[in-house]
């Protein structure tokens, strides 16, 4: 049997799919780290950690170099680059990344969602996206979307995503806990 407190899920605990990827996490008795910044509110408070300024930096990055990444711009590009200065901690503590979102024709995901998405691919990192239109997993495979069925089968992983998640999406994480971990009830 697995040992569920062994994994570690890292989040934003954002409104939506961060804090059902928390609330799922603690269910199945994983640890979970959720990074924020001075200013910031959350939805889900369990394990938050505060970046500080000097911490935020290590994340930073070109707001160009984003834009052109995900192929648009961005208005508020100071708020936003905190946030996508956190997300940068998340994917860099975790190692598979679980999206939940839309992915657009220029296999982007969208919204801020998407630089997570992003920096798993920079990264080489195993990444998955629950689309939510076509409510189906795809996997990032050789410079391409492929669907497929993931489970978590890493200590480290991500749960990153959109703040409107459908029950379809909310079930996609359910689903991902119990494929990879049995019932929760036998925990």
């Amino acid at each position: 049997m697995t040992d569920c407190s062994q994994f570690t899920l890292y989040s934003g605990g954002h409104k939506g799919t961060e804090s059902e990827f928390g609330k799922n996490a603690e269910c199945w008795g994983l640890q979970e780290v959720n990074f924020s910044f001075e200013g910031h509110t959350v939805e889900r408070n369990k394990n938050v950690k505060i970046l500080t300024p000097e911490e935020l930096k290590k994340g930073d990055i070109s707001m160009e170099i984003v834009s052109g990444r995900m192929g648009r711009t961005y208005a508020r590009a100071d708020k936003i680059r905190k946030v996508f200065q956190s997300i940068f901690h998340m994917v860099n503590n975790g190692y598979h990344i679980f999206a939940i979102g839309w992915i657009q024709t220029d296999d982007t995901v969208k919204g801020g969602t998407g630089w997570g998405v992003e920096l798993a691919k920079l990264f080489n990192r195993p990444v998955s996206v629950y689309d939510q239109d076509r409510k189906a997993w795809f996997a990032w495979k050789d410079n391409q979307w492929v669907e497929e069925m993931p489970v978590i089968a890493d200590k480290t992983f991500v749960g990153t995503g959109t703040r409107n998640l459908t029950e379809d999406g909310k079930a996609a994480i359910h689903d991902l806990f119990k494929r990879s971990f049995g019932p929760a009830d036998q925990k």
